[in-house]
């Protein structure tokens, strides 16, 4: 049962990230923009450093091809037909965002996160679950603390901002056992979701988390944060080795 622990682990960082945001009411942009790009390098160095180079130990260059671009297609078509409140910039509460909408696009979010954790055990290779679930679980805590302080700014109470927060874990959660279900009769697939994991995730990182992290004037700090969160996870990543 060690890959259900590291299963949910990862998606409990969502939580422990989201209690520190019931102490405040609001977050100054650029500690915003800093935790979002802090949490895209770790997301690039996962995707770059554990997840392809995987698809590629299992498989080939086609099938790391059509597994990235599956995942691109999806997310693309999942952020165009599902409704959804982009957590760039914290609206004034004369038009608080609904948090429905929120928790669709944490979802969007969450989905390929939960999966790549859930393949990255299904695939056996050593240590790829527990390094893609530290990595997705550290991403998880900025994560967490950035939506709960997101839905207390648009004047939800706190507690049940805290719920909602743990329910976009959930999400995350029941995407990693989708991921998990990939076993030995599915083992030829694994490649293609290991790949399908990093191109969702990358997508993330370049549609999502770069352009939000931009967005106010915090490019130069941001850009540091980036990189010290790539840094992080490399770090990781030889630890395992």
């Amino acid at each position: 049962m060690v890959f259900n622990l590291g299963i949910f682990i990862s998606a409990l960082c969502t939580t422990i990230g989201a209690l520190p945001a019931l102490l405040f009411s609001r977050v100054s942009h650029r500690l915003k923009d800093n935790l979002l790009a802090y949490s895209a390098g770790i997301m690039v160095a996962a995707s770059t450093y554990a997840l392809i180079p995987s698809t590629l130990k299992l498989s080939n260059m086609f099938v790391l091809t059509i597994g990235m671009l599956l995942g691109t297609v999806t997310l693309t078509l999942l952020e165009v037909s599902l409704p959804h409140a982009e957590l760039d910039h914290i609206v004034p509460s004369s038009n608080r965002a609904s948090p429905i909408l929120l928790i669709a696009a944490m979802a969007i979010h969450n989905i390929p996160e939960g999966i790549s954790v859930g393949i990255s055990y299904a695939s056996h290779l050593d240590d790829l679950g527990s390094l893609v679930s530290f990595s997705i679980g550290l991403q998880n805590i900025p994560e967490g603390f950035l939506i709960c302080l997101f839905l207390i700014s648009n004047e939800i109470p706190k507690i049940p901002a805290l719920i909602y927060t743990v329910f976009t874990a959930v999400i995350e959660l029941g995407s990693s056992f989708i991921g998990l279900q990939l076993t030995d009769q599915y083992l030829n697939l694994i490649p293609y979701g290991l790949a399908f994991a990093a191109g969702s995730m990358l997508f993330v990182v370049y549609k999502e988390l770069i352009p939000e992290s931009h967005g106010d004037g915090n490019e130069r700090s941001a850009t540091f944060s980036f990189i010290i969160g790539l840094l992080t996870m490399i770090f990781i990543i030889e630890l395992f080795r």
